[in-house]
């Protein structure tokens, strides 16, 4: 996934498919975050509350695009800017397609600028942004 300097165009698309979001998971970010709202961890609670079922932290999709720019960067770059926008719900056992999309090389300032989005169908947005690396 590691993509060099030389080879990042603009207009370039890069793809990232992450393994189903599992309970375990859910449960372990509720301890890191102090967020243990039982829709995140409870189906019944979840279904109470008029949801569908079992649905992920926001925070989650946006860490995942965050350590998918940093895949990018790999160990010549740093993500310096990560912004989102949270637009959809991500439930158990869903997966995040993470999209990135080089929008601005800056061959000066050694900076790539990225529009980034994780969705868990085509189409169906979870999360949207912008991230910077910085190399």
């Amino acid at each position: 996934m590691i993509k060099e300097w030389s080879g990042l165009e603009v207009d370039q698309e890069l793809k990232l498919v992450t393994p189903p979001i599992e309970k375990l998971q859910l449960v372990k970010y509720a301890g890191a975050s102090g967020d243990f709202n039982m829709i995140h961890t409870d189906e019944e609670t979840a279904k109470k509350v008029g949801l569908p079922g079992i649905i992920a932290h926001g925070m989650i999709s946006m860490g995942v695009l965050g350590d998918f720019a940093q895949k990018l960067a790999g160990h010549q770059g740093f993500v310096s800017r990560l912004q989102v926008k949270f637009t959809g719900m991500v439930q158990l056992h869903e997966s995040l397609t993470c999209r990135a999309k080089v929008v601005k090389k800056d061959e000066e300032a050694r900076q790539v600028d990225l529009q980034i989005s994780a969705e868990v169908a085509p189409g169906k947005y979870a999360t949207k942004g912008e991230a910077t690396i910085q190399y």
